[in-house]
């Protein structure tokens, strides 16, 4: 899918300065290892807080308010944000961001980080105005390259971007003005709007994958699905947010299991039985299912006390969110870099190390034994995302294979 090449110079095989480096070739490059470390430091120092191992800075965002923040910016919107930079070269046929700028908004990325890991008042105070930088820095340069190439069919990345910029925003001035259910209710908002993303980027590009990797003929979904989705997505995601303002006659839990409803209607168009043992395409497809599932039960929460909506958030954030990326960051890595699309043996694990993680994390607490649901699923994410860094690092700071940037 994402096979925009240019041909090496002669002269070019070896770079001569570090902005020409291969890890600064094309955005997925520094987003997909920087994220993934992001997210394993980021998981070690909420479980250490859980054990009472040491304490986050108290000035800072609380404890839970900086674990969402991390995982969902400092994680997803990293990876996904270099993912879309990725992919637009292809969708547009024109150039994307690399060398010198992305340099430039990966060390700005950087500071960021260190400001949120420091977490005192000032460093978040400093962070929150660099990071509503880096947001305007990346939707400019999606912006420019859609816009110049008339690519209306991706325009809509532009707004769905904007609301996630200020979603963080929002979050982050309604921590530094203690009002913390308001900043984890927005939190909670900008899971389904990753649920937007992820039911946006996967309904492409999962059926595409089916039929290619698994050698079928057709794969696809009746079209009614799409609009119906859309609509119940982002009416679910705009009634949910509003429920914390004022009262409204539809609750969000109905959208919701409508939108997990239809995700799930897609996927058994999408022949799931015929991708088992071929692992770049049952992890995608299970991470899809978990997204409708996980809109089901937070749903349901609505209903029954035996359903946690904590529990439905989870299934999203990392049976969804994190095997979705964790799955995507594979396959483009390898095919990007002029690699054949087959991952070592050991990704495979990474993928179950994932799955495993989701249910011990959505029905653990349910059982009884939270505190344990807690850590077994955070030691099981950073194995995962280190067996991925410890794979792909070499691969992505390496030239392409094939001789192409």
């Amino acid at each position: 899918m994402l096979n925009i090449q240019e041909p090496l110079n002669a002269n070019s095989t070896q770079p001569t300065t570090l902005a020409e480096h291969p890890f600064f070739q094309l955005a997925f490059r520094s987003s997909f290892i920087l994220g993934s470390i992001a997210s394993i430091l980021a998981m070690t120092i909420w479980l250490g807080f859980l054990n009472a191992w040491w304490q986050l800075n108290p000035t800072g965002l609380t404890p839970t308010v900086w674990h969402l923040h991390e995982m969902l910016f400092g994680f997803g919107a990293t990876i996904a944000t270099g993912f879309v930079l990725t992919a637009v070269q292809t969708w547009t046929g024109r150039p994307s961001i690399k060398g010198l700028p992305l340099m430039a908004l990966v060390s700005l990325w950087l500071v960021i980080r260190v400001l949120f890991f420091i977490n005192s008042t000032a460093t978040v105070i400093l962070a929150t105005v660099l990071q509503g930088l880096w947001w305007i820095s990346i939707i400019t340069i999606y912006s420019h390259i859609v816009l110049l190439a008339k690519n209306r069919r991706n325009y809509l990345f532009i707004p769905l971007f904007s609301v996630m910029a200020l979603l963080e925003m929002a979050l982050l001035i309604s921590e530094l003005t203690i009002d913390t259910a308001q900043a984890l209710h927005i939190g909670r908002t900008m899971v389904l709007m990753f649920g937007i993303l992820m039911g946006i980027v996967g309904g492409r590009v999962i059926p595409f994958f089916t039929r290619n990797g698994a050698k079928l003929t057709e794969v696809s979904h009746p079209k009614l699905l799409d609009p119906l989705l859309l609509t119940a997505s982002l009416l679910g995601a705009l009634v949910f947010f509003s429920h914390f303002y004022i009262s409204l006659p539809l609750s969000p839990a109905y959208l919701m299991i409508a939108a997990g409803c239809l995700h799930l209607s897609k996927l058994v168009f999408w022949q799931s039985n015929k991708t088992a043992g071929i692992a770049l395409l049952w992890s995608l497809h299970v991470s899809y299912g978990a997204l409708g599932v996980g809109l089901i039960l937070l749903g349901a929460s609505y209903f029954t006390p035996l359903i946690a909506f904590s529990s439905g958030l989870h299934v999203i954030t990392v049976g969804a969110m994190g095997l979705m990326i964790l799955s995507m960051m594979s396959r483009v890595s390898l095919g990007h870099t002029g690699r054949v699309l087959m991952p070592k043996p050991v990704i495979s694990y990474a993928f179950l190390l994932l799955v495993l993680a989701a249910i011990i994390r959505a029905l653990l607490p349910s059982l009884g034994y939270a505190h344990l649901a807690w850590q077994l699923s955070a030691m099981l994410w950073i194995t995962a995302f280190a067996m991925f860094i410890w794979v792909y690092l070499p691969i992505l700071k390496a030239p392409r294979k094939d001789g192409f940037r």
